[in-house]
């Protein structure tokens, strides 16, 4: 088990207090301040969006944290436990050469183990990524029932009954748990969960799924923190059409219509690889659900569902992650298990800039064709088939690398680009703009949202002194990539991002012969 999952145990539910000894967490005693900061010896220590910064004294400057059973109820004296960073260090220039084996893909499987609360047999899965968001799910599971064991390298859940419809207190599964509102409702006829990142019943993404659920009998509110739904009369099909084709929203609603009474219709659905993945693995559990054209997708709802055995598709995320790597340290990569099907547009656009991959049996091959010079392109990320949001970060890092100008036009995510401060501090010359820079229909157009690009190509990457922090997955594996394409030792800190969202990566680089170490 790694030190996050440790020390977010200890604070769960703030239900009684718990010791850690672990030796990179650190134990200090402190005193709300009437400014809302905690004091002791080493430093004032401040709350900043879920973190505690560090103004002064000799911890890191900004470290993850869990509070005590004391500061959770309300008490102003409490304890903190403060983690001592640990450092991804890279020492580049270093080109990327050899075979990777692809794990399983984290935003189909974290979605599939929530699918199993739909029934009460046993579910298996083969090829689940060993990670942090795997565990994060998994605790929010064990918590409403399921029973969760591994055999034969394969993921098993079964969850006879459901033992609550509360799953409130796991902090780190905010995002996710909305997801369970279905199977809560299904089994239960109730669900409450915590009211996702925070937000608001209001204009917020969030909407689309308590929008839907409500349209199919649901009865949802506001109480204190946390969402509270009823389904007394249970789910009923309906026609939904999404504003805009969300992945979540689309898997929440199917998740709620295979055992809706009636059909339920979804218009402008999001039709990710990862999406069909989990129509494939329901349609094996019972479900019946039609892909009809132009983002459509019917289901017509079942009175139970079976067990299943079902394989998680292989990452794209994580292949396109190393094919960057590769391409941006002029190397060469072989990717064991990544599918053509699921990169056709990560695959145009490898070529699009002067580079090259050949599609074997068992994976595509990633590479830069000898006496081949990279250039800049224009680049627009879209839902599926268009360029996968979360594949722009790496790829602008290696637009970076690139003879010529780019640019980047972002129209998933409004504010995608901070990680570019770092890579500027590296050397790279990019500039953020609030304007379409693009011809794809924007949402974001005159929302003043930075969500544009100006990349200027062939930079020289140089390591910096102090460390840099990652602050999301695919920024952080971005930084990776720049440290391998710079000149110099890179300190990278935040790693729990990387855990969270990539399978033994230290272990797949020195793999590939990186010098690369992990260390406090």
């Amino acid at each position: 088990m790694s030190w996050t999952t440790s020390a977010s145990r200890i604070a769960e539910a703030g239900k009684e207090d718990a010791a850690c000894t672990h030796p990179n967490i650190e134990e200090i005693p402190g005193r709300w301040t009437p400014s809302g900061s905690l004091e002791e010896e080493a430093g004032a220590i401040v709350l900043e969006r879920g973190r505690l910064r560090v103004r002064s004294g000799g911890l890191a400057a900004r470290i993850p944290w869990w509070v005590s059973a004391r500061a959770l109820l309300g008490t102003a004296e409490f304890v903190v436990y403060l983690c001592r960073s640990m450092f991804l260090k890279i020492t580049g220039p270093q080109r990327v050469e050899g075979e990777v084996v692809i794990s399983g893909a984290k935003n189909a499987a974290s979605k599939m183990m929530i699918a199993s609360l739909l029934t009460s047999e046993e579910v298996v899965l083969h090829n689940f990524p060993r990670i942090d968001e795997i565990d994060i799910v998994r605790e929010l599971v064990e918590r409403v029932g399921a029973k969760v064991s591994t055999r034969e390298g394969a993921l098993v859940l079964r969850t006879p009954s459901i033992a609550t419809e509360e799953v409130v207190g796991l902090s780190r599964a905010n995002r996710i748990s909305v997801l369970a509102l279905p199977a809560l409702l299904h089994r239960k006829g109730r669900a409450v969960l915590p009211i996702v990142g925070g937000d608001r019943i209001g204009p917020r993404p969030v909407n689309y799924h308590l929008d839907a659920l409500q349209a199919m009998g649901a009865e949802i509110e506001e109480s204190g923190k946390a969402f509270v739904a009823r389904a007394p009369l249970g789910l009923h099909g309906t026609h939904v059409r999404l504003p805009y084709p969300s992945v979540g929203a689309t898997e929440n609603i199917l998740l709620a219509a295979v055992l809706a009474r009636g059909r339920t219709v979804i218009e402008n659905a999001a039709l990710e690889p990862e999406i069909l993945d989990l129509v494939m693995m329901l349609q094996s559990m019972g479900a019946i659900i039609e892909l009809g054209t132009g983002r459509v997708i019917a289901v017509d709802g079942v009175p139970h569902l079976r067990g299943c055995t079902h394989t998680v598709l292989p990452d794209r995320m994580e292949a396109a992650s190393y094919a960057c790597m590769a391409l941006a340290t002029g190397g060469r990569i072989f990717c064991r298990h990544a599918r053509q099907a699921d990169m056709i547009t990560f695959l145009n656009t490898v070529r699009r800039i002067g580079a090259d991959y050949e599609v074997l049996a068992d994976g595509i091959v990633f590479f830069v064709p000898p006496g081949s010079r990279l250039k800049g392109i224009d680049l627009e990320c879209d839902t599926h088939p268009g360029f996968m949001t979360d594949w722009q970060q790496p790829f602008t890092l290696l637009l970076t690398q690139c003879e010529g100008t780019s640019v980047v036009h972002e129209t998933v995510y409004e504010d995608r680009f901070g990680y570019t401060r770092e890579l500027n501090k590296l050397g790279a010359s990019i500039t953020v703009f609030d304007k379409c820079l693009g011809e794809l229909p924007c949402r974001f157009r005159g929302r003043r949202h930075p969500h544009s690009a100006i990349v200027q190509g062939c930079t020289p990457l140089k390591a910096v002194a102090e460390p840099i922090d990652i602050f999301d997955i695919r920024a952080g594996i971005t930084l990776v990539i720049a440290a391998l394409a710079a000149e110099g030792t890179t300190s990278l800190t935040g790693l729990e991002h990387l855990d969270r969202g990539y399978e033994n990566l230290l272990g797949k680089l020195q793999g590939l012969g990186i010098r690369a170490v992990r260390e406090e």
